[in-house]
């Protein structure tokens, strides 16, 4: 991290419970050559990986269902969200962290994963940087049923739906997550299910 219009920089440690928020001060040197002092607070829960599980022959995608209490306590009367397999990165390696989380909560033991893109998430708040990936896979590879790792109180339910569907729930909100969103729009813009 070196840019020349950051100055003076002082972290504080608010909280470490979950993962680290930090509460960061800073000088910033405005295009009309003004030092400006600002606050902002940062949430470091390490960078993270999705993917879209997809299978041509029968036009379907791999979706997971499992409760999100930060929705709930939003306005999502349920709580339950509609999302693409993702996971916190281990040991920084995202291809090999998405094969395992998709393994994890959907069942299925993939081999091959193509990266599409990476983002930030929420970048006025969050680290998060998050990559993307997609991965055909098909019944053969099924080999349990998934669900999520036992000791991280998941909870998730697997769902396999047509791509038309999906792409419904997104376009009726009834999938709302951003990142699936996203994976999704990718999916219909590259011509994934045309291959």
């Amino acid at each position: 991290m070196a840019s020349n219009r950051i100055r003076n920089m002082q972290r504080e440690l608010l909280s470490d419970n979950w993962y680290s928020l930090e509460k960061i001060t800073f000088e910033y040197l405005r295009d009309d050559g003004i030092w400006e002092k600002q606050i902002r607070e940062a949430y470091d829960r390490g960078n993270g990986a999705a993917i879209l599980l997809y299978n041509v022959e029968k036009r379907k995608v791999v979706l997971t269902k499992q409760f999100r209490m930060p929705t709930y306590v939003n306005g999502n009367d349920d709580g339950m969200m509609v999302e693409v397999c993702a996971g916190l990165l281990e040991k920084g390696n995202a291809e090999e962290t998405i094969k395992m989380e998709v393994e994890e909560e959907t069942g299925y033991k993939i081999d091959k994963v193509e990266k599409v893109f990476e983002a930030y998430m929420s970048p006025g708040s969050v680290t998060e940087i998050l990559h993307f990936f997609v991965g055909e896979y098909k019944d053969a590879m099924k080999v349990s049923e998934g669900g999520g790792a036992a000791d991280e109180t998941e909870n998730i339910e697997v769902l396999e739906l047509d791509f038309k569907k999906a792409i419904a729930m997104m376009q009726n909100g009834e999938i709302k997550d951003a990142k699936t969103i996203m994976l999704l729009q990718y999916a219909q813009v590259q011509g994934i299910m045309h291959q």
